[in-house]
C-alpha cells in the first residue's frame, strides 16, 4: 500500500453491499420470455465477465420479491461468495434488471469515493483477494459470509489516482488479452496438429488392417492383460499411506505423454501385498477411464509392481504382436477417443468401464508398420510436446505478470 491512502473498510466506501436471495425459484426457465428475468448465480459470475450463454430465468413474482434489496445496476461489482467459484469478480454489462442467488454479492460503490472499476481490480489483486476470501467459513463448502465482505479493507486512492491506475491497468489487461488470446490459439493448434496426423494414419492409411474389439486381442494373446485398480472393500484408507514404499498411483499422474511419479502415493510392502489386482509393470499402457477420462502414457519404472488406483487401467502388450508404443498412440486418435466419448454421452458419470473398453475396436497393422509409425509418431508428437510446453509457458508468464501489475497498482508504484 502507497504510504499516504487511508485503508478503509468496503461498507465505508460502498452505497450498497448485499447478497441475492436465500431461495431458490420454484421455478426455473432455461428461456426468457414475457414476465420473466434472468436469475444470476455463482456459475455465471467469472472473473472479467459474466458467462450469459447458460443463464436460466425466473418469473416476475419471484423477481419483485428479491430485486428491491438487490437491485444491480451496469457497472456495479458482483462477487461470487461460495461454491467452486468463490472469489470471482465482474462487471455488471447486462442491461436488464435481473435476480441473484446468495451465492452472488452485489458491491455498489459510491462513487463519490471509490470507482467500480478500481474495486473490481482490488480484488483480483493478491493483496485483496487474501482480505476477502482470508476468512472463509464452512468445511465442505466454502463460503464468504457477507460480514466479511463489509469490513474488508481497502487502500483509497484519491479519485484522479484511481482513474488514473484504472486507465493504466485497462490498456496493459487488453493486451494481455490478445496475447493470452493468441497463445491459446496457438496453444490448441499444436495440439490440433498432432491429432490431425493421427486421424490421417488411423482413418485413411489404416484400410486393410485388422480392426477389432479388445476382447478379441485378449482371445488372442496379443493383450495379455487388461485390469484396471478396483481394489473393492480392500481400497486403502487414507492413514494407509505412507513416505515411500510400494508406488501407488491414479489419473492424476497422468500427463498424457508420461508418467509423473513425483505425485504417486506409497503403501508398505506388506499393505501392497493385500491387494491382488490393479498391479501394473513397466512398459504398461495406462489409460485413465474415471473422473479424468483420456489420458494415456506407457509406464516407464524400475519398480516391481505400481498399484494403480481405480481411475486407471492397464493395457499389457505382447511386443511380437503389438507395442505399447503404437497402441499408446493409437488411443490419443480420434477413432479410438470418439468410442468413449460415445459411453460417456449415454452416462451421467465420467467414467469407462472396464467391461465397456472390451467392446471398443483397435486398428492393428502388422508389427513392422507398427515399428516405422512409431518412429514416425513419436517425432511429431515430441515436437507438438515441445511447442505445447513453450505455449503454456507464455499462458503462465502473462498470468504472472498480470499478477506483478496488480501488485504494483495496489502498492502505489503504478
Amino acid at each position: 500500500m502507497k504510504q499516504g491512502w487511508p485503508v478503509v473498510k468496503l461498507a465505508d466506501v460502498c452505497e450498497k453491499i448485499q447478497d441475492g436471495a436465500h431461495r431458490s425459484p420454484q421455478v426455473l426457465y432455461s428461456e426468457p420470455g414475457n414476465g420473466r428475468f434472468p436469475y444470476l448465480t455463482s456459475k455465471n459470475v467469472r472473473t472479467g465477465y459474466l458467462k450469459l450463454d447458460s443463464v436460466q430465468y425466473c418469473d416476475a413474482d419471484f423477481h419483485n420479491d428479491i430485486y428491491p434489496r438487490c437491485d444491480v445496476e451496469l457497472g456495479d461489482v458482483l462477487l461470487t461468495k461460495d461454491g467452486a467459484n468463490t472469489g470471482n469478480v465482474a462487471i455488471n454489462t447486462l442491461d436488464e434488471p435481473f435476480s441473484l442467488l446468495s451465492s452472488v454479492c452485489l458491491l455498489k460503490p459510491d462513487s463519490a469515493k471509490l470507482l467500480s472499476r478500481f474495486l473490481f481490480y482490488y480484488i483480483q489483486s493478491e493483496e485483496g483477494f487474501e482480505q476477502i476470501t482470508g476468512q472463509m467459513t464452512g468445511a465442505a463448502i466454502k463460503r464468504i459470509i457477507l460480514k466479511t465482505i463489509k469490513t474488508s479493507c481497502i487502500p483509497l486512492a484519491p479519485l484522479p489516482e484511481q482513474q488514473r491506475i484504472v486507465g493504466l491497468l485497462d490498456e496493459a489487461f487488453e493486451g494481455l488479452a490478445t496475447a493470452k488470446a493468441n497463445s491459446e490459439k496457438n496453444l490448441k493448434n499444436a495440439r490440433a496438429l498432432f491429432e490431425s496426423h493421427l486421424a490421417s494414419v488411423f482413418e485413411e492409411r489404416g484400410t486393410g488392417w485388422d480392426r477389432v474389439t479388445l476382447e478379441v486381442l485378449l482371445e488372442r494373446g496379443w493383450i495379455e492383460g487388461h485390469l484396471d485398480g478396483n481394489h473393492g472393500g480392500n481400497y486403502p484408507r487414507k492413514n494407509e499411506f505412507i513416505g515411500e514404499g510400494v508406488p501407488y498411483i491414479s489419473a492424476n499422474c497422468l500427463n498424457d505423454d508420461s508418467v509423473d511419479m513425483t505425485r504417486a502415493k506409497y503403501l508398505s510392502p506388506g499393505r501392497a501385498a493385500r491387494l491382488r489386482k490393479g498391479i501394473a509393470k513397466n512398459n504398461d499402457v495406462l489409460f485413465a477411464h474415471n473422473a479424468t477420462v483420456g489420458p494415456v502414457a506407457i509406464l516407464c519404472t524400475d519398480e516391481e509392481k505400481v498399484i494403480l488406483g481405480t481411475s486407471l487401467t492397464y493395457y499389457r502388450c505382447n511386443p511380437k504382436h503389438i507395442l505399447p508404443e503404437y497402441l499408446c498412440h493409437y488411443m490419443r486418435s480420434f477413432g479410438f477417443k470418439s468410442q468413449y466419448s460415445q459411453v460417456m454421452k449415454q452416462s451421467t458419470r465420467n467414467q469407462v468401464p472396464i467391461t465397456k473398453q472390451r467392446e471398443f475396436y483397435h486398428v492393428i497393422p502388422p508389427i513392422k508398420e507398427q515399428r516405422n509409425l512409431v518412429m514416425a509418431l513419436d517425432r511429431l508428437f515430441d515436437n507438438s510436446r515441445h511447442l505445447t510446453r513453450i505455449y503454456e509457458q507464455k499462458l503462465s508468464a502473462l498470468d504472472d505478470l498480470k499478477k506483478s501489475l496488480l501488485h504494483q497498482a495496489f502498492t502505489g508504484n503504478l
